[in-house]
C-alpha cells in the first residue's frame, strides 16, 4: 500500500475536504502538479482548475473544481481556495449559460472597460473548469 498524507481543502465558508490521500494533483499557476506523501516543503499559488484527490486505499480519483487560492505542503496538505465544488455538486446548464454570457460579451463590438474585460475572461474560466469537472474532469479514468 502507499504512502498516504492528509489532506485538507479550506474554503471561505467551510472545510471543504479533510481526508487521508495517496496524490494530489491541483494547477497551479505553472500548470498541473502533483504531491504525495514525503514530498519536499512547497507553497504554490493555485490558478482556476481541477483538483484530482486519491484517497488512500482507493483505486480512483475524485475530481473538484477549485477557484484559486494555493497549496501549502509539509507534514500535511492544504489548500485554501476561494471556492470548491465535487463534480455532482455542478449545475451544468447554469455553467453552460455563463460560459455563453461571458463569450457573447467578450465577442461584441463595444468598447469594454479592461477590468470589466478581466472580470469575463474569468468567468469563462471558471464556466469551462466547473463544465469539465461535471463532466469527469479533463484527465479522462483509465482502465
Amino acid at each position: 500500500m502507499a504512502r498516504s498524507i492528509k489532506l485538507d481543502v479550506i474554503t471561505p465558508s467551510k472545510r471543504f475536504y479533510s481526508g487521508d490521500t495517496e496524490l494530489v494533483i491541483v494547477r497551479t499557476l505553472l500548470g498541473d502538479e502533483g504531491f504525495m506523501a514525503g514530498h519536499s516543503w512547497a507553497c504554490k499559488l493555485l490558478d482556476y482548475g481541477e483538483l484530482w484527490i486519491k484517497e488512500a486505499g482507493e483505486r480512483d480519483f475524485r475530481v473538484a473544481a477549485v477557484s484559486g487560492g494555493f497549496v501549502d505542503v509539509k507534514d500535511s496538505i492544504i489548500i485554501y481556495t476561494d471556492a470548491a465544488e465535487w463534480s455532482d455538486e455542478i449545475d451544468t446548464e447554469r455553467c453552460m449559460n455563463m460560459k455563453e454570457m461571458a463569450e457573447s460579451w467578450l465577442c461584441s463590438e463595444e468598447e469594454h472597460d479592461p477590468n470589466d474585460v478581466t472580470k469575463a475572461k474569468i468567468a469563462l474560466t471558471k464556466a469551462i473548469v466547473r463544465m469539465n469537472v461535471a463532466e469527469g474532469g479533463r484527465r479522462r479514468k483509465r482502465p
